[in-house]
C-alpha cells in the first residue's frame, strides 16, 4: 500500500463550496467541480492549475488557521480541535488529486511542478504544526479532555491532534525550529528525487533480442507474445518491470542473459546519472537529526513510538524469531538447486541470477506445477471478479462499472461499490505498467470518508493500482498466483477505505498505525488461496471450465514451496530498513559497504539479496515505509491468526465472524486498533498460525 502524504499532518482536510476566485475563473479546482459525487474532473485538471490551485489552498488554510488562533473564546473542542480538522479543503483536494497522479501518470511537467511544490507544502505543514499559540490551544483541550463530556470519536481525535503536534514539533525549542523546519524541507525533496530517480532508471533499461534469439531461450508462447509487442523491427524486448523481469529470470534457460538482466536490475540507481547512493546518506542523517531535536535516540524509535510495536528491541526480536527458521529454509532450497545446477554446468557455484530459475524447474518437477498451466485459470478478469465475490459474501456489499465516471487515465476502470442500494464509495482500478507509472502495486485515495459540517456522509474515492502483465492480441492478462495474491492484497486495503464508517476524515478508513494498515490486506490472501473459494473464481478463460481439483491439490501442495526465499529475503529488508533507521550517531553511509555488513551480520546467504537493494528501496526512502517495513511481517501473524478463526468456525463466509471483522474495517482508528482486534477475536493474536502457513514449524 502507498502510505498518503501526510501534507497537514493532523489537519483533516474537508472538501466544501469555495467561491471562485477572478483570476483562476478557468481553474477547475476552484469551486464545484459538478461530477457525480463531486469526484474530480480529471479531463479538465491540466499541468498549469496545480500550483495556482496549491497556492491559494495553503493561503486558505492559513486564514483557518489564524481564525482558530486569534478567537477571542477559550479553547473548546469545537472552536480548536475540531475547527482545525476541518481547515483546509482545497489544499486536501489538489493534494490528493497530483501527489496521486505523479504516481501513475507522471511527466516531465508534473516531476517540475513536485520539484517546485513539496518543499512549500512542507514548509505550510510546518507553519502549523509550530504555530506556538495553535498549540497551546490545542494542549488546553487536551489537559481538560476528561472533563469536557467528549464522546469517543471526539476524544479519540483529541488525543490523535495533540500527538501529532508534539509528534511533529510543537515541543521543539524555539532556537531549533529553523532547523528542524529545514530538515523537513529537505527531506520532502530527496525522498521525491529518490523516487524519480528509480522511475527513470527502471524505464531506461530495456533487452532486446532478435527474434530467434528469444525463441530460443525457452519463454512461453503469451511471454514472447508481450515481449513482441512491447519491441519493434520484429524484436523481442524485455524491461525490469516486474511483469516482464520475474518471468525471464523464472524461464530464460541462457544464463548470461539472465545475469545480465539480474545485474541491470540490482545495480539500479548505484551509479551515473540516478545515483541515489548520496540522497540515502542524506536522508538517513537528517531523519537521525530530526528524530534526536524530537527527542528520541534514532529514528526508528521515534517512528515506532506511534506504532504498536513501540520500541526497536520488539521489531528486532520479532523479525528475528522468524529469520532463524527461514534462513534454515533457505539454505535447503539452496542446496537442491544447487546440485540441479551441477548436473547442468558442473563445477558452477549457484548465483543470485540462477535462484528464480532453478527454483521454477524445481517446482514444476516436484509439484508437477508449471506456470503456464495455472495462469489460464488466473485470468485478471476472473481475479477480480473473485475478489468482489469474496467481498459480497463477506459484507454484502457489490461492484457497478460505472464508465460516465471521470477518469485520470483510459486504462482505469470506474467501479460504484453499493452496499444494498446504496453507494458507498467510488473505486478506481488501474491494472497495467506504463512508462509514467511507478513500478508495484498499492492502495491510495482521492478522498477519504467522513462526515461533513452539515452532517452528510462524504464517501471515499479510492484508487487501486497494479502492474500486471497487458493483455495481447489473443489473450486476456494472465496472471500467477502471486499476482492474483497481489490484486486480493491490494484489494483489502481498498475493502478498509470503502467500508470507513468515521466522522472524521483523519481518523478513517486506513489512517490507522502503519504495522496494522497492512492485516485488512493480507487477510484477504488467505482467501485468495483457499481451496473452497478458489474453486469459485479460478475458471480457464476460453472454457469458462472450473479450476481442476488435481491442479488445486498440486497449488495447495507447493504453499510452502520456496518459502525459504520469500521469508528470507522480506526479512532482509525489513532487518535493513532498521539498521538504516536505528543508527544513534550521524554516519556517513557508504554503499553498498553498510548493506553488506547488515546483510552478513545476520547470515544472509550470498545467492540471495534483500527484496530491495538500497539504491531502489523505494519503500523506505520514498514511500513512507522508513522504519516501517517490518509491518509486513508483523501484521502478517494477525491476518492469519484473523483468518485461523473462520478456518476454526467451519464456515469461511461466517456471518457473526464476518460482522465483527466489518466493524474492525470501519473504524479506522476511531478506536484502539488492537481493541478492535482482541474485540473481533477475543483473544491476542498467536504467531503460531503464520508459522504453520510458511511452512517454517
Amino acid at each position: 500500500m502507498k502510505t498518503k502524504l501526510l501534507i497537514i499532518c493532523c489537519a483533516a482536510l474537508i472538501l466544501g463550496t469555495s467561491c471562485k476566485n477572478k483570476n483562476n475563473m478557468d481553474n477547475p479546482f476552484f469551486g464545484e467541480w459538478n461530477t457525480p459525487y463531486n469526484i474530480p474532473d480529471f479531463e479538465k485538471i491540466k499541468p498549469e492549475h496545480y500550483m495556482p490551485a496549491f497556492e491559494e489552498g495553503m493561503k486558505r488554510q492559513k486564514a483557518e488557521i489564524d481564525a482558530i488562533v486569534n478567537n477571542s473564546e477559550a479553547p473548546t473542542f469545537e472552536n480548536t480541535i475540531e475547527a482545525l480538522e476541518q481547515s483546509g479543503a482545497l489544499l486536501n483536494e489538489v493534494s490528493a488529486v497530483f501527489f496521486n497522479l505523479v504516481e501513475c501518470v507522471n511527466s516531465d511537467k508534473m516531476k517540475a511542478i513536485a520539484e517546485k511544490v513539496t518543499p512549500k507544502v512542507s514548509a505550510h505543514g510546518d507553519d502549523i504544526m509550530l504555530n506556538e499559540k495553535l498549540f497551546q490551544r490545542v494542549k488546553a483541550v487536551y489537559d481538560q479532555r476528561d472533563d469536557l463530556g467528549l464522546e469517543g470519536e471526539q476524544l479519540r481525535l483529541t488525543e490523535e491532534t495533540y500527538k501529532n503536534f508534539v509528534r511533529n514539533g510543537a515541543n521543539v525549542p524555539a532556537e531549533k525550529q529553523e532547523r528542524f523546519r529545514e530538515i523537513n524541507s529537505l527531506l520532502a525533496s530527496l525522498s521525491l528525487r529518490f523516487g524519480d530517480n528509480v522511475l527513470a532508471a527502471t524505464n531506461e533499461y530495456k533487452l532486446s533480442l532478435n527474434a530467434d534469439k528469444a525463441r530460443a531461450i525457452g519463454l512461453s508462447d503469451d511471454q514472447l507474445t508481450a515481449a513482441f509487442e512491447a519491441g519493434s523491427d520484429g524484436n523481442a524486448v524485455f524491461t525490469l518491470h516486474m511483469p516482464s523481469w520475474e518471468p525471464f529470470m523464472q524461464a530464460c534457460n541462457d544464463r548470461d542473459l539472465r545475469k545480465q538482466m539480474w545485474d541491470a536490475y540490482s545495480s539500479r540507481c548505484s551509479s551515473g546519472k540516478y545515483d541515489n547512493r548520496a540522497i540515502i546518506d542524506s536522508i538517513v542523517n537528517l531523519r537521525l537529526e530530526r528524530a534526536q531535536i524530537l527527542g528520541f535516540e534514532s529514528h526508528a524509535a521515534y517512528t515506532l513510538d506511534d506504532c504498536l510495536a513501540k520500541t526497536p528491541e520488539a521489531v528486532y526480536k520479532c523479525l528475528m524469531d522468524l529469520w532463524t527458521p527461514a534462513l534454515k529454509k533457505a539454505k535447503q532450497e539452496r542446496d537442491e538447486y544447487q546440485k540441479m545446477l551441477d548436473k547442468d554446468l558442473p563445477g558452477e557455484k549457484l548465483q543470485p541470477w540462477d535462484w528464480r530459475y532453478y527454483c521454477e524447474r524445481l517446482r514444476a518437477e516436484r509439484y508437477s506445477l508449471d506456470e503456464n498451466l495455472i495462469r489460464p485459470y488466473f485470468s485478471l478478469d476472473n481475479v477480480r471478479e473473485g475478489a468482489f465475490s469474496v467481498a459480497n459474501k463477506l459484507y454484502g456489499i457489490t461492484f457497478r462499472v460505472n464508465d460516465s465516471l471521470p477518469k485520470y487515465h483510459p486504462e482505469a476502470i470506474s467501479y460504484e461499490v453499493l452496499d444494498g442500494d446504496k453507494v458507498i464509495a467510488i473505486l478506481y482500478m488501474d491494472f497495467f505498467p506504463r512508462e509514467s507509472k511507478r513500478s508495484g502495486a498499492w492502495m491510495t485515495n482521492f478522498r477519504e470518508q467522513y462526515i461533513d459540517k452539515d452532517g452528510n456522509n462524504v464517501i471515499p474515492i479510492i484508487q487501486m493500482v497494479c502492474n500486471f502483465t497487458k493483455p495481447t492480441k489473443d489473450k486476456p492478462s494472465l496472471l500467477n498466483f502471486d499476482q492474483s495474491e497481489t490484486l486480493f492484497h491490494e484489494f483489502g486495503h481498498c475493502l478498509h477505505g470503502m467500508l470507513s464508517q468515521c466522522h472524521y476524515r483523519s481518523l478513517s478508513g486506513t489512517n490507522v498505525p502503519r504495522d496494522f494498515v497492512e492485516m485488512p490486506s493480507q487477510v484477504m490472501e488467505n482467501w485468495c488461496r483457499n481451496p473452497q473459494v478458489m474453486k469459485d473464481y479460478a475458471r480457464h478463460y476460453k472454457t469458462g471450465e472450473a479450476i481442476p481439483d488435481s491442479l488445486i491439490a498440486k497449488i495447495s501442495a507447493a504453499a510452502t514451496y520456496g518459502q525459504g526465499f520469500i521469508n528470507t529475503e522480506l526479512l532482509a529488508a525489513s532487518l535493513l530498513d532498521m539498521d538504516f533507521h536505528s543508527i544513534t550517531q550521524p554516519t556517513k553511509i557508504v554503499l553498498p559497504d553498510f548493506e553488506n555488513q547488515a546483510m552478513a551480520k545476520i547470515g544472509l546467504i550470498p545467492e540471495i539479496i534483500s527484496r530491495y537493494k538500497s539504491t531502489y528501496y523505494q519503500h523506505i526512502f520514498s514511500g513512507g515505509y522508513s522504519a516501517g517495513y517490518y509491518s509486513y511481517t508483523w501484521t502478517a501473524i494477525l491476518d492469519a491468526d484473523a483468518f485461523e478463526a473462520f478456518r476454526e468456525s467451519g464456515d469461511l463466509y461466517n456471518p457473526e465472524l464476518a460482522k465483527k471483522f466489518r466493524f474492525l474495517l470501519s473504524h479506522g482508528n476511531t478506536i484502539d486498533p488492537m481493541k478492535l482486534y482482541v474485540d473481533f477475536r477475543g483473544k491476542e493474536p498467536s504467531v503460531e498460525p503464520l508459522k504453520r502457513n510458511r511452512g517454517l514449524i
